[in-house]
């Protein structure tokens, strides 16, 4: 239709032209557009994973007074307050991860949209409160409790070096990844005063190293040629090795847990072998998530997939109901 006929809007095929050709005027973000930019870039929707901190207070069932049979609001509330300080944490972590990718993070058909390499975001404020999102959390432990100010540094050290250096060294990046879950799960037990077993960290490990080789894998699959120009270390990988250590780390997770569950600690901890029961959700868990993969076309990683999947989060759920009731009900 010609311009002339457009009787509503006699300028828009003009105002069209003008933003095809990059002349429409640009205006200076509001508060408002940089905060939602920051919030964007430190990824909530991640913080998911710093959830891990209440697994010591779920195991070692301080979410009662066994005593009183009372809801235990202080180790809720401690708890609680560590996962804030590792939210903060991470939310630096994402921020520097942006800036230091912003680059090749143009190359990739989603990441380039983000608010730092789309430019929505600058690279000073960005900056500025990644540092301060750092101190607040370092600062708030150092006050509360030395050694959860040192397992917080400690996490931040590692993300750091993953950013400048292990992400590009190939299996090693995927075990930083890793040992950051074991760091969180210390810091929920320094919060509480108890003790981790060997059980929790190992099925933790596995577990998380198998959903980094994943996330590897679909990079691989998505990226295609391209891969080591979004990510350097990709081109150290080949996709029938990964697929190798996924099925040996998808196994051993299985049996680490099963392990577990007919230990003598649980047997002891829980008065029962009942925790057996929950290891049909933990396979159905691992064969979702090879499921959603293998299958997955689009540009979301497994791991933001499978947190958008109702099979998985149902069977999670599940899972979680299960290990409460047979941990509480004693």
């Amino acid at each position: 239709m010609s311009p002339s006929f457009n009787k509503r809007n006699p300028c828009a095929h003009h105002q069209k032209t003008d933003r095809m050709a990059g002349n429409t005027e640009t205006r200076s973000p509001s508060p408002i557009d940089i905060a939602g930019a920051l919030l964007k870039t430190m990824r909530p929707h991640q913080w998911v994973k710093n959830l891990f901190v209440f697994a010591p207070l779920i195991f070692a069932r301080r979410f009662v007074h066994q005593a009183t049979g009372t809801i235990d609001w202080l180790a809720i509330g401690q708890t609680t307050l560590v996962f804030g300080m590792f939210c903060l944490t991470s939310g630096a972590v994402y921020l520097l991860n942006d800036i230091v990718d912003r680059d090749k993070d143009r190359l990739h058909p989603t990441k380039r949209l983000r608010p730092i390499p789309s430019g929505r975001l600058s690279v000073p404020t960005a900056t500025i409160v990644s540092v301060s999102s750092a101190i607040v959390a370092l600062t708030v432990g150092l006050l509360w409790e030395p050694l959860l100010a040192g397992v917080l540094t400690a996490y931040l050290t590692l993300n750091v070096a993953y950013s400048f250096i292990l992400k590009h060294i190939v299996f090693a990046d995927v075990i930083s990844i890793a040992t950051g879950f074991l760091l969180r799960i210390l810091g929920g037990a320094i919060a509480i005063t108890v003790p981790v077993t060997v059980w929790l960290y190992a099925c933790t490990f596995l577990l998380a190293s198998f959903l980094g080789l994943g996330k590897r894998k679909h990079e691989i699959l998505l990226s295609h040629k391209s891969a080591h120009a979004q990510r350097r270390v990709l081109r150290s990988y080949r996709l029938h090795w990964v697929n190798r250590a996924m099925v040996v780390l998808g196994i051993a997770t299985a049996v680490c847990y099963t392990a577990y569950t007919v230990s003598e600690h649980a047997v002891h901890q829980f008065g029962s072998r009942a925790m057996v029961f929950t290891v049909p959700f933990i396979v159905v868990g691992l064969f979702r998530f090879v499921g959603l993969l293998n299958r997955s076309q689009v540009a979301d990683s497994p791991t933001d997939a499978m947190l958008k999947d109702r099979w998985f989060l149902t069977n999670l759920a599940a899972w979680v109901v299960v290990v409460l009731w047979i941990v509480y009900r004693a």
